[in-house]
C-alpha cells in the first residue's frame, strides 16, 4: 500500500541532483568572483546606495546582515540587508549581488506585478506547503475515506509550485535590472560585466532547482492519489 513512497522518490532524484549542482555552482562562482576586485573599488553597500539614490529610493536603508549569501530586500519593511562579504566587499560578486537586491527594490517601487503577486501569496503558500504532506499522510492512513484529504493536499501544494514558478521571472528580472544599473551608474567596467552575469546566472539556478523539486513533490502527491 505504501510502495508509492519509495517509487515516487525516483521522481525527486533528478531534481535533487540538480539542486546540489546549483548550490555547488553558486558557491564556486561566488568564491571565484569574490576574489576579483572591481576596478572602481566600490563596495556592495556603496553600489546599492548609488543605485537606490539615483532611482529616487533614498529612504531605503541598507543594513548589515549575518551569515553568508543572506542578502535580501524586505518589501514589508522596505529595508535592504547585505551579508558582510557583500556589504563591505569591493569584489565583482559583491556589487553584483548588491545590484540584484537593488533590482528587487526597484521592482517593488515600480509595482512589478509578479513581485506583488509573490508577496501577496507568500504567507498562504508557506502554510500550504507545510500542511500538504501531513494532510496527505493522514489521508493515507484513513484508507479510501482519506481520498478527499489527499485531493486537498494536492491543491495546497499546487499553490507552492505556483509560487516557485512566479519566483523565476521575479529573480531573472531583478538580475536584468542589476546588470543595467551596474552599467548605467558606472559601478563596473565593460570587461567586468561577464563576471557579474556569471554570478547572477549561478544564483538564478537555485530558483530553477527549487521549482524542479516542488514539481517533483507535486507529482509524488498525485501518485499517492492513484495508489492501490
Amino acid at each position: 500500500m505504501y510502495s508509492w513512497y519509495y517509487s515516487s522518490m525516483i521522481l525527486l532524484i533528478p531534481a535533487i541532483i540538480f539542486a546540489f549542482y546549483a548550490q555547488a555552482r553558486v558557491k564556486s562562482t561566488f568564491d571565484k568572483y569574490i576574489r576579483v576586485q572591481n576596478s572602481r573599488n566600490i563596495t556592495g553597500a556603496e553600489a546599492a546606495r548609488r543605485i537606490l539614490d539615483r532611482n529616487g529610493l533614498r529612504d531605503i536603508p541598507i543594513e548589515l546582515s549575518q551569515g553568508t549569501l543572506s542578502d535580501h530586500y524586505d518589501p514589508r519593511k522596505r529595508i535592504m540587508r547585505l551579508s558582510r562579504d557583500v556589504y563591505h566587499g569591493t569584489s565583482v560578486a559583491a556589487v553584483s549581488i548588491a545590484a540584484h537586491e537593488s533590482g528587487h527594490a526597484l521592482q517593488h517601487a515600480n509595482g512589478y506585478m509578479p513581485l506583488q503577486l509573490r508577496n501577496a501569496i507568500a504567507p498562504t503558500v508557506s502554510f500550504a506547503s507545510q500542511a500538504a504532506f501531513p494532510l496527505a499522510f493522514l489521508g493515507l492512513f484513513m484508507g479510501a475515506g482519506g481520498n478527499f484529504l489527499i485531493e486537498v493536499a494536492i491543491y495546497l501544494y499546487t499553490a507552492a509550485v505556483f509560487f516557485q514558478v512566479i519566483t523565476l521571472p521575479v529573480e531573472y528580472n531583478a538580475s536584468s535590472k542589476a546588470i543595467m544599473q551596474l552599467e548605467e551608474n558606472s559601478i563596473i567596467y565593460d570587461n567586468e560585466i561577464n563576471g557579474a552575469k556569471s554570478v547572477l546566472n549561478a544564483a538564478a539556478l537555485t530558483y530553477v532547482a527549487a521549482m524542479a523539486v516542488a514539481i517533483g513533490n507535486l507529482l509524488r502527491l498525485m501518485m499517492l492519489r492513484r495508489r492501490d
